[in-house]
């Protein structure tokens, strides 16, 4: 049986994950993990181990928002933010650090200067990943 709902009161929000999420990490089994749950959730994704391949990859790419490790070999987070930032049409990208130090470590400033989107304490539930993304993505 169906029944029709007269209510103005209910608003019933759906979103479509359409967008595309870059993810930036030097470690394997991580980077695949979260791969494997934001496309569960709908996303595109593409995965760049890197500083350096993330910038090779986000010319052609161009991501909505990336998740970016704060901590990798060669290239860290924030030597590759400022790459990013002078990439054509990738200025205002929202990105999100993933950091296993507290941000008061890094410095709320720093966040500020390199227009970091949020931040995100390693090890992080799935589900409060993926509400922070929504967060971001919707400002």
């Amino acid at each position: 049986m169906v029944r029709k709902i007269n209510n103005p009161k209910i608003i019933i929000r759906v979103r479509i994950m359409n967008e595309k999420i870059m993810v930036v990490d030097d470690e394997e089994n991580f980077l695949e993990l979260v791969t494997k749950v934001l496309r569960r959730k709908g996303f595109e994704v593409v995965a760049a181990q890197d500083g350096m391949e993330c910038l090779e990859k986000i010319r052609e790419e161009k991501p909505d928002l990336i998740l970016m490790d704060m901590m990798m070999p060669g290239m860290n987070g924030k030597e590759t933010v400022k790459k990013i930032r002078e990439t054509p049409g990738m200025k205002d990208v929202k990105i999100i650090f993933l950091t296993v130090v507290r941000i008061s470590y890094i410095g709320k400033d720093v966040l500020k200067e390199l227009n970091i989107s949020d931040y995100v304490i390693k090890p992080f539930e799935n589900e409060d990943l993926i509400q922070r993304i929504m967060k971001v993505l919707e400002d």
